[in-house]
């Protein structure tokens, strides 16, 4: 019996923060509108969490070209078909490898960054003193880190599978000698608009998903140093799974 209890604490436990998480999201999105009205903070929030995390974004992306580079030529050599290495690299990128390993490598990044800032503004009484000034803290402080968050996600997904489709093409045609001009024509011809289409959508999602937790979890974390750490980890965690489950979703339905 105590088992069973347990477990029903723990489910509904689950479904409480599960409320608790939809019903600020609907909040966050209500205020969206308000805070586009203040260009400035979206353009801070979008160097915050997009260009301070190009650097790990673009050697990520050409490492995993390059090792997807390595390992479609060895497979399609099997098959004798290593001209069609650009199209194995370019696919594998823009639908799958750029948006998912693009949105673990921006929660680790950005969402931890996201949580920690909010989380300390919290225990130093910051978002307190915000209301106390009738100052909506989400809108002011939340409503601007998750729009950036949500912005810069597809475009450092693209910058990812660019760099990565030169380092494939580093490694296909440079060291394994494939030919240039049948890596670019096999590539163009294998990519369609709808790849394209998909890879967007996807990280757009991951990018919503991941803006919205680490927000979340800053927002409500503990304010004491051993809460804003456990909030970070969360977020990490959360995002972590979040992005896999909606990348089998995604993929599922846009197949």
């Amino acid at each position: 019996m105590s088992l069973v209890a347990e477990l029903a604490g723990s489910g509904r436990e689950l479904a409480q923060k599960w409320g608790r998480f939809t019903l600020f999201t609907a909040r966050l999105c209500a205020v969206t509108p308000r805070a586009l009205l203040r260009p400035s903070l979206l353009v801070e929030q979008l160097h915050n969490s997009g260009a301070q995390s190009l650097v790990i974004i673009m050697l990520s992306g050409l490492f995993v070209g390059m090792v997807l580079g390595l390992q479609g030529f060895d497979l399609l050599r099997r098959f004798g078909s290593t001209e069609s290495l650009g199209s194995a690299v370019a696919l594998g990128l823009l639908r799958e490898l750029g948006p998912v390993v693009t949105a673990l490598l921006f929660a680790g990044r950005a969402g931890t960054a996201l949580t920690s800032e909010i989380g300390l503004m919290s225990a130093t009484d910051q978002l307190s003193a915000m209301e106390m000034m009738a100052v909506d803290p989400v809108r002011r402080v939340c409503a601007p880190r998750f729009i950036g968050g949500v912005v810069a996600m597809p475009l450092l997904a693209a910058i990812f599978s660019m760099t990565g489709i030169f380092g494939g093409q580093l490694v296909g045609v440079t060291l394994m000698g494939v030919d240039a001009g049948q890596f670019w024509s096999q590539m163009r011809g294998a990519v369609e608009l709808r790849d394209i289409t998909e890879g967007v959508i996807k990280s757009g999602a991951f990018g919503l998903a991941c803006s919205a937790i680490a927000v979340y979890e800053g927002y409500h974390a503990v304010p004491t140093a051993d809460g804003v750490g456990r909030a970070t980890t969360r977020t990490v965690v959360i995002s972590s799974v979040a992005v896999l489950v909606l990348d089998y979703m995604l993929t599922a339905v846009l197949l």
